[in-house]
């Protein structure tokens, strides 16, 4: 299976209008990234929080971001996401993504978002490893 990144990718993609356009840091060695994103009010579930779905698909992002530090083609296979504290719209996050293990085809990847340095959520995911 090849996946091709063709700039529209809801969360980093620059040729997405609507996106949030997240810019990553990573570190190869760690296999680690990590974003700051602002999430502005049209992005709410509830009235003046943060819809869990946005979040999920952060958290999803980050740990594809992670392995991608390491040079590894991935698409996620699972997700286990836990919610910890509603997140304000218009709130400066952190998403930090980070490889916990490798299973010859399977990355595990750990996910959190922090706001002012308090967890917001967490998820532990399992990547498949698309090529090599």
């Amino acid at each position: 299976m090849q996946v091709i990144d063709d700039n529209h990718c809801f969360i980093c993609g620059s040729n997405n209008p609507i996106g949030l356009h997240a810019v990553f840091t990573t570190d190869p060695e760690k296999g680690r990234a990590e974003t700051r994103v602002s999430i502005p009010e049209h992005f709410q579930g509830w009235q003046g929080i943060v819809h869990g779905g946005i979040l999920s698909a952060l958290m999803d992002e980050i740990c594809v971001q992670a392995c991608m530090a390491r040079g590894l083609q991935v698409v996620t296979s699972e997700m286990r996401l836990r919610y910890r504290k509603p997140v304000p719209t218009g709130s400066e996050v952190t998403v930090i993504g980070e490889i916990v293990g490798d299973r010859r085809r399977l990355i595990d990847v750990r996910g959190v978002i922090e706001l002012d340095g308090q967890t917001m959520a967490e998820a532990e995911v399992i990547m498949f490893k698309t090529a090599g």
